[in-house]
């Protein structure tokens, strides 16, 4: 990302932190709400059409820009699927790859392709999910129609699917965060919002993710029951599992990183969550950097990070494991570099995330 669209993007993500936004992106954000508009009267009137799949399609997506824990949800549907006896796939568009078309990242045997032609997040999944096939491609249908004629699934679960209507979906999860969820209330660019807050009536799941207590899954509920009414609303954290030390790569459990004095970095949606969550896991902070969502880092990224931590009198470096995979091919750091693995845990409507994923089986 260049230097200017970093600018861009932070300046963005200020204005909507705080409420406000510019009167161009407020122009522009009226722009994008009439496409929005004129591609629903499109599928509306079957001018448009999305194409059944000959197996059941489980899209987990959100509301708004990043920042929602999809790639960890779309892990544990997969496993609650293989659980319920299904042969499911992940079909993602891939962002950010180097790559152009149809590819497989994994065939359910070996990872196939290097995280830079993967994209970071299904390079993630196929390294979680050994045994379970991933594909990627723009074009979803294409993507999701090799994922069952090559690998016989029974089940497509369709990574950041909700905006993509190409595919008759069974069933819509979707991802809200417990904290600011819908951002200033306006449309992107002006807001974090990729579609309208009544969208959620596609949904079939709304899950509240970073759900630490009740009352932020009420103030999700109540938003939901005005606009998808009788619609399950779930509470779902992100539990810290497992680290390791890049250049050894044994997984220990989370609680090793306790009491270490590292310098924390990251580039997802919101770095913030990842700095909190070392916090709470008793990290001593030496510091903390935080990068564009989906940055590739460079040996200078790198060198800079630990010439930092050095100056703070840190010990090594932590990161997530997103980050990890963006990293992982450039040469090791001079101070340990450790990642930081978290899971999808549901506090609240296990049996209906297990009752929903049960019903769309053909």
């Amino acid at each position: 990302m260049s230097s200017l669209a970093r600018a861009v993007r932070a300046r963005l993500v200020h204005e909507w932190e705080r409420g406000g936004s510019a009167g161009g992106a407020r122009a522009l954000a009226g722009g994008y709400r009439g496409l929005l508009r004129a591609r629903a009267w499109l599928y509306d009137r079957r001018i448009l059409t999305s194409r059944p799949l000959p197996c059941a399609v489980i899209s987990i997506g959100n509301l708004t820009l990043g920042g929602t824990g999809k790639t960890p949800a779309v892990e544990y549907a997969v496993r609650t699927l293989a659980a319920l006896g299904a042969r499911p796939a992940v079909v993602s568009r891939g962002y950010g790859r180097r790559s152009t078309g149809v590819r497989v990242v994994a065939d359910g045997r070996s990872v196939l392709l290097a995280p830079r032609d993967a994209g970071d997040e299904p390079f993630l999944l196929a390294r979680r999910l050994p045994g379970v096939p991933v594909v990627v491609g723009a074009n979803r249908y294409a993507a999701a129609c090799l994922a069952v004629s090559r690998f016989g699934a029974s089940a497509v679960v369709l990574d950041d699917g909700f905006q993509n209507r190409s595919l008759v979906k069974d069933l819509e999860i979707v991802l809200v965060r417990a904290e600011n969820p819908w951002g200033n209330g306006r449309l992107f660019p002006a807001g974090p919002l990729r579609e309208p807050v009544d969208a959620l009536a596609r949904a079939h799941l709304i899950v509240v993710s970073g759900a630490a207590g009740p009352d932020a899954v009420a103030s999700v509920a109540a938003v939901a029951a005005r606009h998808a009414p009788g619609v399950p609303v779930l509470a779902a954290e992100h539990e810290p599992v497992e680290c390791w030390e890049a250049r050894r790569l044994t997984p220990e459990p989370a609680r090793a990183l306790t009491g270490k004095r590292l310098l924390g970095f990251a580039g997802i949606a919101w770095p913030d969550d990842f700095r909190r969550t070392l916090e709470a896991l008793g990290v001593d902070l030496a510091g903390f950097a935080a990068f564009p969502d989906h940055c590739w880092y460079g040996r200078g990224d790198l060198d800079r990070l630990a010439a930092r931590a050095v100056a703070a009198g840190a010990e090594g470096l932590v990161t997530t494991e997103k980050d990890w995979v963006r990293l992982s091919s450039l040469p090791p750091s001079r101070l340990p570099l450790w990642a930081l693995g978290v899971r999808f845990v549901l506090r609240a409507g296990a049996d209906l995330w297990r009752a929903a994923l049960a019903r769309p089986r053909r």
